[in-house]
């Protein structure tokens, strides 16, 4: 029972309040100090040191550093523009673009807590002054920015395809149809919503052609961005780190040459931005790994395997059960400790009973995504309620008809690989 008390000191530790990545350390630390101390220990922090050192990693801090430069850029206003364009016809206008610029957004800031953030500043305040509710206003921006990390080059893709040692383009060319499914699904939603409490479009009529040709002129260099960078990957033109680093290159050039709103004085901002970022999202992977080899050296992932496989054979019971799982734990677990602790646990289930690797991260991302705006600790949720200045429990009453709708997303995408499966089969 020994090898097992690393596990729980990781929750309880967590559950204390100390940051994950600390908790995962110090659980791992315990482990080889205390219960196994067979292994020197500069073998065991070479391990810690060794798990820095990973090529793909490279991409984390260079999307952080492109997506905060496009901010200061002005993409982002650029991009409400042409979402409010497409959508703002239709019932409940504005509520409409908070999704659809969710989904153009997803290959900018490709992080769900910035995205609800920034739309909590930009969008809320307008939706309040058109006649919206503001805990409905707050509810679907929290819904809406869990499309985000799904559309590339969201990071919890990246790390996915670390975690599971599968290509990072797959996890990238993935992530489209089942983003694009999220989106769909709320705006519905929002279109039900709307016509029964008579939300109001922002334009009175759909926009022509030549408006949407005007628009999409004006946000072009935008909109390039993440199918350039897929296409590059696809096309074998360079790596995943090395599309970062283009993407960078780009949104300089965007933000200083192009849009020209990008100043000197934005560079300290862009700097400390991107190393706040980069350092909390590898600290947690480097501990993961740590944590990793912990469970290796014990055989945890192997057991697991074994009883969750003594349970049922067939992969579709499988799935639900694991869907399950991953909502209830989604709950309790902040989104990227989750997909991290999880993960390795459960990709060699799956694999075991052939379900593709790539299909069943999008499974995990999405599950997270949906924990993320669900109490008790719902990153999303508490991000928006903080800006907003929203009650939770009438937050949490707006947002029900949302996370029913995510929900609806989440079988589809569990149960129709070949769907999710489209774009990387090609």
């Amino acid at each position: 029972m020994l090898a097992y008390v690393p596990v729980i000191l990781v929750f309880l530790l967590y559950f204390s309040g100390i940051p994950i990545a600390f908790a995962l350390f110090g659980a791992s630390i315990s482990y080889f100090t205390f219960i196994d101390n067979t292994s020197p220990t500069q073998l065991i922090l070479q391990k810690f040191v060794t798990s820095t050192q990973s090529f793909p990693l490279l991409a984390i801090p260079f999307f952080i550093m492109a997506g905060s430069i496009m901010n200061y850029a002005g993409i982002s206003a650029k991009l409400m523009k042409f979402a409010e364009v497409l959508t703002g016809h239709m019932s409940g206008g504005l509520a409409q673009v908070n999704v659809l610029l969710s989904v153009l957004m997803g290959g900018v800031s490709g992080s769900a807590n910035a995205d609800a953030a920034m739309q909590s500043k930009m969008l809320v305040p307008e939706m309040e002054k058109r006649g919206y509710d503001r805990p409905f206003a707050a509810a679907i921006t929290a819904a809406s920015s869990a499309v985000t990390p799904v559309i590339p080059p969201g990071i919890n893709l990246i790390v996915y395809a670390l975690i599971a040692s599968v290509s990072v383009a797959d996890m990238f060319m993935a992530g489209y149809v089942p983003g694009v499914l999220m989106a769909g699904t709320l705006m519905m939603t929002v279109t039900f919503i709307s016509r029964r409490r008579g939300y109001k479009p922002s334009r009175e009529k759909r926009a022509t052609g030549k408006e949407i040709l005007a628009q999409l002129k004006e946000s072009i260099w935008a909109l390039l961005f993440p199918f350039g960078i897929i296409a590059g990957l696809r096309l074998g033109v360079f790596t995943a780190s090395e599309a970062g680093a283009i993407a960078v290159v780009y949104c300089l050039l965007v933000g200083t040459v192009i849009y020209r709103k990008l100043k000197p004085e934005h560079i300290w901002p862009v700097l400390k931005e991107t190393v706040y970022g980069t350092s909390s999202v590898v600290l947690i992977i480097v501990a993961a790994s740590f944590f990793g080899y912990y469970m290796n050296w014990e055989r945890i992932p192997q057991l697991i395997t074994n009883s969750l496989l003594d349970i049922t054979q067939n992969k579709w019971v499988m799935l639900m059960l694991i869907n399950v799982l991953l909502l209830v734990l989604g709950m309790f677990l902040e989104g990227g400790a989750a997909l991290i602790i999880l993960a390795p646990l459960l990709v060699p289930v799956v694999t075991e009973l052939g379900v593709d690797p790539v299909h069943f991260g999008l499974i995990c991302i999405v599950n997270i995504m949906i924990g993320g705006i669900t109490p008790p600790f719902g990153s999303m949720m508490f991000t928006v309620c903080a800006i907003t200045d929203t009650k939770l429990g009438a937050f949490m009453k707006e947002s029900i008809p949302f996370i029913i709708a995510m929900l609806v997303s989440l079988l589809i995408i569990t149960y129709c690989e070949p769907l999710v499966m489209f774009l990387p089969n090609l």
